[in-house]
């Protein structure tokens, strides 16, 4: 989900509010053939078949090792929000209200260890890496003055991202793609030529699923948020304050790693039916918490 350019944060470049999609990508996995597990109850849980050609222990392994580096270099650069921080006490408590309804969608959630840190950048930008490591960048929270029930619609789309394993799907799908593109340009005789086109081709495969994974995280994220009591429709007030930060520009779709953001709130909108009577029928939240201010977190 591009929420626009912010060159702020320690890692440069542009701010990707799906942040870090390196997660999907942990390329020195071993491929493996692992069952995707059993189907939810919840329709909007159904994971891909693709998730059974690399290994979720692994995976989650993986992202666990790049999550504690990243907090360590994030912590070095006196980046990382202290426990006792208002904002990180708000993440976490968020977090706690939508963490027990996720084994429900995905059995493994039950063993992980999930973690909420709060790195101070000023990037629009929040994550969850597979096995529920979470975290926010301080950006998104004081830059678009998030209430508490647009944070969780945040913290529950990152998670649904964990628990539909999209990071397995992706990597099973660009194995799949890369090397069946590459088998058919060698049986064609194009050699290098097809093995460029081969790459071309499947990035913008790749792209296209990408785009699937952010529907599939939005859709289920409003169930996850909801049913911890947070407003869904405040995922169309989120999405509104990303397109105004963005400077009304929603991108081109089809060339996008992301819906754009006007069809990203009608798609939204459309849902409301399924998900308002979650949240009218949920236990509201018993606390409440000022939007960020303007200054950073002190460091530790």
């Amino acid at each position: 989900m591009n929420a626009g350019a912010d060159h702020d944060s320690a890692a440069g470049g542009y701010a990707c509010w799906c942040a870090m999609h390196s997660r999907r990508r942990f390329s020195g996995l071993l491929l493996a053939g692992a069952a995707a597990p059993a189907a939810a109850a919840i329709p909007e849980c159904k994971r891909s078949s693709f998730t059974k050609a690399v290994s979720a222990d692994q995976v989650e392994q993986g992202a666990g090792q790049q999550y504690r580096s990243m907090m360590q270099q994030a912590s070095s650069k006196r980046a990382l929000a202290p426990m006792e921080h208002p904002q990180l006490q708000r993440l976490r408590y968020i977090a706690e209200r939508i963490i027990p309804f996720t084994p429900e969608c995905n059995e493994r959630a039950r063993q992980w260890k999930w973690e909420v840190n709060l790195i101070g950048s000023q990037d629009l930008n929040a994550f969850c890496m597979p096995g529920g490591k979470i975290a926010f960048f301080y950006g998104i929270l004081a830059k678009l003055q998030l209430n508490d029930d647009e944070v969780a619609t945040i913290m529950g789309h990152e998670a649904a991202h964990a628990l539909l394993e999209h990071a397995r799907e992706q990597m099973g799908k660009n194995f799949v793609t890369q090397n069946g593109l590459r088998l058919g340009a060698a049986i064609l005789g194009l050699g290098s030529v097809g093995d460029l086109a081969a790459q071309v081709g499947a990035n913008v495969l790749s792209l296209k699923f990408s785009r699937n994974d952010e529907s599939e995280a939005d859709a289920l994220g409003l169930i996850m948020s909801a049913r911890a009591g947070y407003d869904p429709r405040a995922g169309v007030t989120l999405w509104q304050k990303m397109m105004a930060a963005n400077g009304g520009k929603g991108g081109p779709g089809f060339l996008s790693t992301h819906p754009t953001n006007a069809d990203r709130i009608q798609d939204i909108q459309g849902r409301m039916a399924r998900v308002m009577p979650m949240y009218e029928a949920a236990q509201k939240p018993g606390r409440k918490f000022e939007p960020a201010p303007a200054i950073a977190p002190k460091a530790r």
